[in-house]
């Protein structure tokens, strides 16, 4: 049975950035699931927009090459993002606690977690920033 789950990234100061709903085909998933649902619709969704509504702005930002390749240039037409790649940067930003998960308000602890959409069920994005100098 397909599950609906809401998804919301707030910033550090607790303010809501954006919100949207994911499709799952299960009720229960682990937050590896999650993720790469979330990376691969962020992607896929810019990528047939071709930057019509401006810059990327998923989860985790292209490196070098591919931000420049992808940036903005009059004329030029962009470049797809690999989400695979955004996948595994992800992942990298989830386990190095740069990006953190809080499903119904509390911190998922590894990605091979499971857990069980319900209706009220509600996934938060929280992305910290690195301090310079601390």
């Amino acid at each position: 049975m397909a599950a609906t789950l809401t998804v919301r990234d707030e910033t550090p100061a607790g303010g809501v950035s954006d919100a949207w709903s994911l499709e799952f085909l299960s009720e229960t998933i682990t937050v590896r699931d999650l993720i790469r649902e979330r990376v691969y619709q962020e992607v896929q969704d810019y990528n047939v927009k071709q930057q019509a509504v401006g810059p990327y702005r998923g989860l985790v930002q292209p490196e070098g090459i591919e931000r420049a390749l992808n940036g903005p240039r009059a004329g030029a037409k962009a470049r797809p993002i690999d989400w695979k790649k955004q996948f595994d940067k992800a992942v990298e930003a989830f386990e190095t606690n740069r990006v953190l998960v809080l499903i119904d308000d509390r911190q998922a602890e590894s990605l091979d977690q499971s857990f069980t959409i319900a209706p009220t069920t509600a996934v938060t994005f929280l992305r910290l920033t690195l301090l310079v100098g601390g």
